[in-house]
C-alpha cells in the first residue's frame, strides 16, 4: 500500500474527542536494451575511455520500504471505539509483516548490487508506549533496523537527508499478546503507539569521490485531507533532496512520495510542486520516488508531466516496453504469487549523459510462501547505473 499519512493528532486533542466516543494495503537481468529505445542512441555516442566512464557512472535505488499495514481501517473508523479496534488491526498487522525480517532481504539487495545513492519511501517508525506494569507491545524504527543490517554486512551507509512525513498519534493501542489488553478511555489505557513515516536518501561512504551536502526537505503546500472522527486529517507529503559531486561532475539528488492515485488532482498537483521546486536546477537532476502514477498513462497523468517536463525515465531509456512492474503485493504481505500491475517507482534524470542499466529489485519471496510475510514489501525497488556528463 502507498498511504505516507500525515495525521498531526495531538495527543490532548485525540483523547478529548476519543474520550467522547468511548463513553456509551527480482526481474532481475543483465544490461540489456530494447530495439528501438533510447539505448541504440546511447550506444551511438561518442566513446569514452573506461577510466573516465567509471568515474562518472553513478549506481542509484529507489525502494519503497512499506509501512507494514494499511492505514485504511483507521482511516474510515466511524467511532472512537472502531477507530480503537482499527488501530489495533494495524499495529498487528505491521507486527505480523515484520520489518526485522523483511530489512535483511533488503540489505541482502544492496549488498549484492552496491548503490552509490539510495531513495527510500515509507520508513516508517512504530513507537509504543507501555503504561501498565509488565506489557511489552515491540517498537521499529525502520531506518535504525536497516542500517545495523547494512552494518551487520561490512557495508558503510550513511543517512543524507530526510524528510519528516505522517505523524498519527499517540493512539489508545489495544494488542493482548504484548500485555496491552484495556482501552477504559483515551486518557487511560494499557498501551498508546504512534506511527510516523519519513522519506530518506542513503549515501555509500565507501563510493571515492561521491559528495553530498546541503540537505534540503519540505511538504508540498497542496495535501489531501478529509474529517474523521478524531478530527481533520491531512495527508502531508513531501521531498528531500541533497547536492552532490562524482569526481568533480556536479548533480543533485532528489527523492519523493506523491499521493495516490484515488486523488489524482491532489497528486498532480504535488508533481507540478516537485518541477517547480526541489527539481529546479542548474546542476543535472536524478530523481528517485514512489510516484504513484503508473508509467503506462492508465490512472493519473503525472508521469506523462514528469516525462514531458525533460525527465527521462532510466527504466524506459534502457529496457523499452519491458513492463518492469513494481506494485503492489497484499497488504499483509500474504500473497503467494506476485501481485504487480503498474511501474510507478522510478528513477528519473535530466542532464546526465545516458542511462546504462536498469533492473527491478526486490521483487522475490523471502522464504515459503506458507509464510508470512512473503515479500520484502509491497513494491519492488529500481536500480539504475548512469553516466554523469
Amino acid at each position: 500500500m502507498s498511504f505516507n499519512t500525515r495525521a498531526r493528532l495531538a495527543l490532548a486533542a485525540t483523547a478529548a474527542l476519543a474520550l467522547a466516543a468511548l463513553a456509551p494495503g527480482a526481474v532481475q537481468a543483465a544490461d540489456r536494451s530494447e530495439p528501438g529505445t533510447a539505448a541504440d542512441a546511447a550506444a551511438s555516442a561518442p566513446r569514452v575511455s573506461p577510466n573516465a566512464a567509471w568515474a562518472s557512472t553513478l549506481k542509484v535505488m529507489t525502494q519503497n520500504l512499506y509501512l507494514g499495514s494499511s492505514l485504511d481501517p483507521a482511516l474510515e473508523a466511524q467511532g472512537g471505539p472502531e477507530f480503537v479496534q482499527a488501530v489495533a488491526q494495524i499495529y498487528d498487522t505491521s507486527v505480523m509483516t515484520n520489518f526485522p525480517e523483511r530489512a535483511k532481504a533488503i540489505a541482502a539487495t544492496i549488498a549484492q548490487r552496491r548503490p552509490d545513492l539510495i531513495g527510500l519511501q515509507e520508513v516508517s517508525k512504530w513507537s509504543t508506549l507501555p503504561v501498565k506494569p509488565g506489557a511489552n507491545p515491540p517498537s521499529f524504527d525502520f531506518l535504525q533496523i536497516l542500517l545495523a543490517e547494512l552494518a551487520a554486512r561490512g557495508l558503510h551507509y550513511k543517512v543524507a537527508g530526510v524528510s519528516d512525513n505522517a505523524s498519527i498519534g499517540p493512539a489508545p493501542l489495544i494488542a493482548p499478546a504484548f500485555g496491552c489488553a484495556e482501552v477504559r478511555s483515551a486518557f487511560d489505557a494499557d498501551c498508546y503507539v504512534t506511527f510516523a513515516d519519513r522519506d530518506v536518501i542513503l549515501k555509500n561512504r565507501a563510493r571515492k569521490h561521491l559528495f553530498v551536502q546541503n540537505p534540503q526537505s519540505g511538504d508540498y503546500e497542496t495535501q489531501q485531507s478529509f474529517d474523521s472522527p478524531l478530527g481533520p486529517i491531512d495527508f502531508g507529503r513531501g521531498w528531500v533532496y541533497v547536492d552532490g559531486s562524482l569526481n568533480g561532475k556536479k548533480f543533485r539528488f532528489a527523492n519523493t512520495h506523491l499521493e495516490v492515485e484515488g486523488f489524482a488532482d491532489v497528486q498532480v498537483a504535488q508533481g507540478q510542486e516537485f518541477l517547480a521546486g526541489p527539481a529546479h536546477t542548474d546542476r543535472a537532476l536524478i530523481v528517485t520516488g514512489d510516484f504513484n502514477s503508473a508509467a503506462d498513462g492508465s490512472n493519473t497523468p503525472t508521469y506523462a508531466n514528469l516525462v514531458s517536463s525533460g525527465l527521462t525515465d532510466g527504466w524506459a531509456a534502457v529496457r523499452g516496453d519491458f513492463p518492469g512492474l513494481t506494485c503492489c503485493q497484499a497488504s499483509d504481505l500474504s500473497n503467494p504469487e506476485r501481485g504487480f500491475d503498474k511501474r510507478i517507482d522510478l528513477v528519473l534524470a535530466h542532464g546526465i549523459f545516458r542511462f546504462l542499466g536498469a533492473h527491478v529489485v526486490n521483487d522475490e519471496p523471502l522464504n515459503d510462501t506458507a509464510m508470512i510475510p512473503v515479500w520484502p514489501s509491497d513494491h519492488a525497488g529500481v536500480l539504475t547505473r548512469m553516466q554523469l556528463r
